[in-house]
């Protein structure tokens, strides 16, 4: 997935690659089951396909058209009615695609004690250039440390430390009148799925992240973990997540605002660190103490791990876990798989135009649009994994396994002999007339049953 291949022959072999994937996971039925129905004319999944495979043509959708290059039969009003719809449930269509994916495809490729994870984080899907987008937003651009027009995607993605899978996503507009520019539609009926999806993108990210979460388990998706960074890590957070019956493990926040339970008394992570012993030497984490987080009537016991900052050499990382089962280096290794939702935002950005290519003004146009990248994204993984994973090639895997088996008793003697001629000749430079009657006085001083064995091949 380092480049999207430009050429006529990658082309077709891409084209070739989204039909197969949109007939194996019958991508289809999941859009009728989330309301994607044909009025008229053309059917949906051919213009899905479309928008699927419109990515491999260098071209932008409005080009294809002026140059007739890889163009539909279908018009562009056809694309533009698809993507503004506002009844097709894009959030439940990306979480029932990857429950088919993971489910289908993945968990047979690993063993059953192999943890899988949920992963949950944020990045800015910018619109800087744009004025009337539906509840567009300011929003603090962290990288450039500065406000841009946009908003928060928050993504909830599956892996199981090899291949990420999206699972979920929500646009995240600004939650105060002072940095929303534009307002929802107010021609909606509240009860609607638009309306709907509207409000969740006012709410706070902490709250939508539960609805995420408990979406996936919902579906079917298997899960070991959640992780997150310190964004989403709280008391209640936490809390909330561990009663939906599945542990957390988290970067938590150094701040004096949050206190944990440690012999009856509330202690800021500073206070813990600060009172408890240090282990010395190279260890991979400088300190483990088992605490309480508390809100409300609730009460759960965690694990605060100390890691030290690579950054920072006099600094500390403080990961957090609900699962006091795990040791302090399980702990680290499953919080480490937290990074490939890092990389999935890279190429969806870089590689994929999941801020470039549209540019549809409607707010289930964006929405549209983050469920189709996301679709390209987890097809791309599948045959990432399944062209580097030697487990699953397939008929050709179970092929050399049985050539390996044609190897018999006989052969592997030869072999032996072979390698044990070569070395002597090449250290003692015998002659083949002596080699020949080394080799002779070797089988005949040999056992009779391995005699006997050798005779067929002699």
């Amino acid at each position: 997935m380092k480049i999207i291949t430009q050429t006529g022959a990658d082309l077709n072999s891409n084209l070739k690659i989204v039909t197969r994937f949109l007939r194996n996971y019958q991508v289809g039925l999941l859009l009728k089951r989330c309301n994607a129905y044909k009025t008229r004319g053309f059917s949906v999944i051919s213009v899905f396909e479309y928008l699927m495979s419109v990515i491999f043509t260098n071209r932008s959708m409005y080009m294809n058209y002026v140059t007739n290059h890889h163009c539909p039969e279908f018009s562009k009003d056809t694309i533009y009615r698809f993507m503004n719809s506002s009844k097709i449930h894009w959030q439940k269509f990306t979480t029932l695609l990857a429950a088919r994916v993971t489910n289908q495809s993945l968990t047979r490729l690993t063993n059953e004690s192999r943890e899988n994870v949920l992963i949950v984080d944020d990045t800015l899907f910018e619109r800087n250039r744009s004025k009337n987008v539906e509840l567009l937003s300011r929003v603090f651009d962290h990288v450039k440390h500065r406000y841009t027009k946009g908003f928060r995607l928050l993504t909830l993605g599956w892996s199981d430390g090899n291949t990420f899978i999206p699972v979920s996503s929500s646009l995240l507009s600004s939650t105060t009148d002072k940095n929303l520019l534009n307002k929802a539609d107010d021609r909606l009926d509240k009860r609607s799925l638009a309306a709907r999806r509207r409000s969740q993108s006012g709410r706070k990210a902490t709250e939508v992240m539960l609805e995420l979460i408990r979406s996936a388990l919902q579906s079917g998706i298997s899960a070991s973990y959640v992780l997150f960074d310190t964004w989403f890590c709280s008391p209640s957070s936490l809390i909330a997540v561990k009663k939906m019956g599945i542990d957390v493990i988290a970067m938590a926040k150094k701040t004096p605002k949050i206190h944990y339970l440690i012999d009856g008394e509330k202690k800021s992570v500073k206070a813990i660190y600060s009172a408890c012993k240090k282990r010395r030497g190279r260890s991979r984490y400088l300190l483990s103490v088992e605490a309480a987080i508390q809100k409300d009537d609730s009460i759960i016991p965690v694990r605060l791990v100390f890691v030290r900052n690579r950054n920072k050499r006099n600094d500390y990382l403080v990961l957090i876990t609900t699962d006091l089962t795990l040791s302090e280096d399980e702990i680290i290794r499953l919080y480490g798989k937290r990074w490939s939702i890092e990389v999935f935002f890279k190429v969806c950005k870089s590689y994929l135009k999941l801020t470039k290519s549209f540019r549809g003004l409607s707010f289930d146009a964006q929405t549209a649009h983050v469920a189709i990248v996301f679709t390209r994204y987890t097809m791309l993984s599948l045959e990432n994994r399944f062209n580097l994973d030697v487990r699953s090639i397939g008929e050709l895997f179970y092929w050399s396994c049985d050539e390996l088996a044609d190897i018999t008793y006989q052969e592997s003697y030869l072999l032996l002999i072979e390698l044990m001629l070569s070395v002597c000749q090449d250290i003692l430079q015998l002659s083949d007339e002596k080699m020949d009657l080394l080799l002779e006085q070797f089988l005949q001083n040999l056992p009779a049953m391995i005699k006997s064995s050798l005779k067929p091949c002699a």
